[in-house]
């Protein structure tokens, strides 16, 4: 059975960027999805579209494909006193390169990286950390299958089914919760309690 839209497909895979490993699928675990249905990016889908269980091969994927561009747009100052906790502030988050989920306007859920640590501020990165690159995929298909009538309709992991309400407030747990507004400012909230939707 070729891997076409709305089959079920597992695949072992390694990605490289850059020279460096940066993800693989652990032994035994092959990744799983619902082809043709943008669980995956671009680039990944289209390098397996025709192929069949045994078929071990290389995908590279643009950035377009991928994850992106860098977008500048998606930088943003946030009050330094937003990463304080009870008072104290939070120096173990704020160093380059660490990632700290904050709430979008929308209520999502989105990462962010610290890309710059100024006197009062910090400076957010909210692009995907493989913006910009070429992503290179050494894959093995597994197998592949029809998905069922209920996988299509709530997804393989039930990833469509909508979330109950309160899975939108927490986003970073032990009282680290921010919330990213369109401005760049944050909602902290100390005592280990999260932010509510209702400051939207």
């Amino acid at each position: 059975m070729r891997i076409e839209k709305n089959k079920v497909v597992a695949v072992a895979y390694c990605l490289t960027v850059e020279g460096k490993q940066v993800d693989k699928s652990p032994e035994g675990q092959p990744l799983e999805y619902i082809h043709g249905t943008h669980m995956m990016i671009p680039g990944f889908e289209k390098g397996l579209e025709g192929h069949e269980p045994g078929e071990k091969f290389s995908i590279t994927v643009s950035p377009e494909e991928g994850y992106g561009t860098v977008n500048p747009q998606l930088k943003f100052d946030i009050p330094k006193s937003s990463f304080e906790v009870g008072g104290v502030l939070r120096e173990d988050l704020l160093k380059i390169g660490t990632i700290v989920p904050m709430f979008n306007q929308n209520g999502q859920v989105v990462q962010g990286t610290v890309a710059e640590v100024k006197e009062n501020t910090v400076t957010m990165d909210f692009n995907h950390q493989l913006a910009g690159k070429t992503l290179n995929f050494e894959v093995e298909v597994v197998s592949v299958r029809d998905a069922t009538k209920k996988e299509l309709d709530e997804g393989l992991h039930g990833e469509y089914l909508p979330l109950e309400e309160e899975e939108h407030h927490c986003c970073h747990g032990k009282g680290n919760c921010h919330k990213h507004e369109g401005e760049g400012e944050c909602c902290h909230k100390g005592d280990g309690e999260c932010c509510k939707d209702k400051e939207q």
